[in-house]
């Protein structure tokens, strides 16, 4: 089994926010796949079944954010996960807006939500992530500073314009988790990380 995780926030006062962005990633693939978030287990709204000839299950943490590893450590645990069959996708502030990457393993990168799930397997950052660029706040388009807080801006909901580009990065976010379900983390890095994604 494929355990497929985007973070975000509970609620709908974050549901179209920055830092929502692995919900929204999510939502759009199990809307394109007819899965529904009809189970509620771990703390997590839940979807599953059969995606390219394998059985996966989506979670959405409602933990809140900073409590994600509330979620996710119990699921893999439970399930004795092999941490190469969890997937994440979550909001990243140092890529510019709408900009993919993937990564086999790593640290947090300073994201809680993260640094949460690290610590509920151990210590363990042997599992893979798709990184959703949404950019940082601090200076206009003229290159001002423009003084906006991180937190203000990560729990901001997205311009017009930017979810038409977030549309946009949703499907390509598909194409990833397609890409490693049939070949692999490997390859979908190697596929999406050199311009074959925004």
């Amino acid at each position: 089994m494929k355990l497929i995780v985007g973070l975000g926030n509970p609620g709908r006062e974050y549901a179209s926010s920055r830092h929502n962005v692995g919900f929204q990633c999510l939502d759009s693939f199990a809307q394109k796949h007819g899965l529904g978030f009809g189970k509620r287990q771990f703390n997590s709204r839940i979807a599953t079944g059969m995606v390219e000839g394998q059985q996966v299950m989506l979670a959405k943490p409602q933990t809140f954010m900073n409590r994600s590893g509330d979620a996710v450590g119990p699921m893999v645990h439970f399930f004795r996960l092999p941490l190469p069959d969890l997937l994440v996708i979550h909001d990243d502030l140092d890529l510019p807006l709408g900009r993919i990457r993937i990564r086999e393993r790593g640290g947090a990168g300073g994201h809680n939500g993260i640094k949460s799930i690290i610590a509920s397997l151990g210590g363990e950052r042997q599992f893979p992530r798709i990184r959703v660029g949404i950019g940082r706040p601090g200076e206009d388009q003229a290159g001002k500073r423009t003084g906006e807080d991180v937190i203000d801006y990560v729990l901001s909901s997205f311009t017009p314009d930017e979810t038409a580009v977030m549309k946009e990065v949703c499907m390509w976010v598909n194409e990833v988790i397609l890409c490693v379900l049939r070949e692999g983390i490997i390859s979908a890095m190697n596929r999406y990380n050199q311009g074959g994604a925004r």
